[in-house]
């Protein structure tokens, strides 16, 4: 099944945004990012740099599929212009390929390939991935010190990798939660570590409750 990815906009894209990423399931390509409905406000971002990684995420999935074709398995989530390459490709050759031609691409200013070289998942491990991402979100929610706005969550093979900007309290916290989530095999940390002081600059912003029938992720 081949989904195209400006189907990420559409209602479809919402509902597997809401399961945890099980868009990734249907689709060769897959662009992570904001789904469309997220609250401005509950997210750590300026609204100008949210729609920047999306257009990230949009013009790399564009360039890949010319370079890679139907070869592998790439997802593409950008957050605050750092991007994460996840997914399988057949070889070594490829995934450097993948990693230079996202490098390239306009605003991105860090790349961190996490490709693995191998044949592409299953349909039963990627549905496996998303019922681990929801539970890594339900887990996060469930802490209560941590808010889960602050967070992006991208399983892979068992694999959870975390994006966002956070304090260094908040990583060690999201890291042990997380680890003990059934069925995550690994973390990988892919934090913009902020301070505690930055961070109440920020707060009532971060904190901003969603209007009501918004979505969120």
């Amino acid at each position: 099944m081949t989904t195209p990815v400006f189907q990420r906009f559409a209602s479809a894209a919402l509902l597997a945004a809401a399961l945890g990423g099980g868009l990734s399931a249907c689709a060769p390509l897959v662009v992570g990012g904001v789904a469309t409905g997220v609250l401005v406000a509950t997210d750590r971002r300026t609204s100008g740099i949210q729609l920047e990684d999306e257009g990230i995420e949009l013009r790399a999935a564009n360039r890949l599929r010319d370079a890679l074709g139907d070869k592998g398995h790439v997802n593409v989530t950008s957050f605050n212009r750092q991007v994460l390459l996840t997914g399988e490709v057949p070889t070594e050759q490829d995934k450097a390929m993948v990693e230079r031609v996202v490098g390239q691409v306009e605003n991105v200013r860090l790349v961190v390939n996490e490709l693995g070289v191998m044949g592409n998942s299953s349909l039963t491990q990627r549905s496996n991935d998303a019922l681990v991402s929801g539970r890594v979100k339900a887990a996060i929610v469930d802490a209560r010190d941590l808010t889960i706005h602050a967070f992006k969550v991208v399983t892979e093979r068992g694999t959870v990798h975390l994006m966002g900007r956070v304090t260094q309290r908040e990583a060690t916290r999201v890291t042990d939660v997380v680890r003990a989530v059934q069925g995550v095999q690994r973390v990988v940390r892919v934090f913009e570590v902020i301070s505690e002081e930055e961070l109440a600059r920020i707060q009532p912003k971060a904190e901003a409750k969603p209007a009501q029938g918004s979505a969120t992720y």
